[in-house]
């Protein structure tokens, strides 16, 4: 639930909301995330707010955004260790 009143703002709530589904892997990698409509329908946020949140996982590397196509769920970072 996003607090509006709360210490931290609304776009990082919602975006640290958003990246705790990419990483339980509720939303798989290559996949669509939700427009920022259908956030704002689910979150009850300001589209300003969803484009944000969608702004920080961008930053953050957890998602990319395809011109005229959406935004998708971005492949983890393989770590050093994996395919040795």
């Amino acid at each position: 639930m996003i607090e509006p009143d709360g210490p931290v703002p609304p776009y990082l709530q919602l975006a640290d909301i958003l990246a705790e589904r990419i990483a339980s892997e509720d939303w798989q990698p290559n996949r669509p995330i939700p427009s920022e409509f259908q956030l704002v329908q689910e979150f009850g946020v300001a589209r300003g707010t969803a484009r944000r949140a969608v702004a920080v996982l961008r930053e953050r590397g957890l998602v990319f955004t395809v011109p005229q196509r959406g935004t998708y769920v971005a492949k983890p970072e393989s770590g050093p260790a994996e395919g040795n």
